[in-house]
């Protein structure tokens, strides 16, 4: 390649104030965990996930950007915590005196963070605690299969009252 070529391939992955390892970790984080809910039919797939976790990255990385006399970063992130959590309102259901959808809901918010890990440079302790929050989605399923104890309560009436078999295909 010549160097006008280069110029222009360069310019075209140019974006700044962006960087592409801040970009890939929010799509990696988002992606591990929508493929863990998406894989057991949870809301808050892949898709969802990912583009959580990136729109914070964006907004905040664009907030610290502008940081100045006018611009306070913190008052964005607070603004992202209140959106997320309307969003994450928005996956919770009541259905016969029982609430689905809150650890969906608090999936939202981890992502959330995740995504502002990732705008304040924080790439590793983003993956690291994606890998925690993955191991807790699977991880506690897993604890509820093998002890009765922690089936109890609104657990099982849940459970009992949504199973697959009460809603055939």
């Amino acid at each position: 390649m010549n160097n006008e070529s280069m110029h222009w391939l360069e310019q075209l992955l140019e974006i700044s104030p962006f960087d592409w390892a801040s970009i890939g970790t929010a799509v990696f984080c988002g992606t591990a965990i929508g493929l863990e809910r998406q894989l057991r039919g949870k809301p808050v797939g892949i898709r969802t996930s990912s583009l959580i976790v990136l729109g914070t990255y964006l907004f905040l990385a664009t907030a610290f950007n502008l940081q100045s006399d006018l611009v306070d970063p913190s008052r964005v992130i607070g603004q992202v915590i209140t959106g997320v959590g309307f969003l994450g309102a928005g996956v919770m259901l009541t259905k016969k005196g029982s609430v689905i959808g809150v650890t969906s809901a608090s999936a939202i918010w981890a992502l959330a963070a995740l995504g502002t890990l990732v705008a304040a440079g924080h790439l590793t302790p983003a993956i690291k605690l994606t890998l925690l929050i993955v191991l807790i989605l699977y991880g506690v399923d897993l604890l509820e299969e093998h002890f009765f104890n922690l089936t109890k309560g609104v657990h099982a009436r849940v459970k009992k009252r949504f199973s697959p078999d009460k809603f055939p295909d």
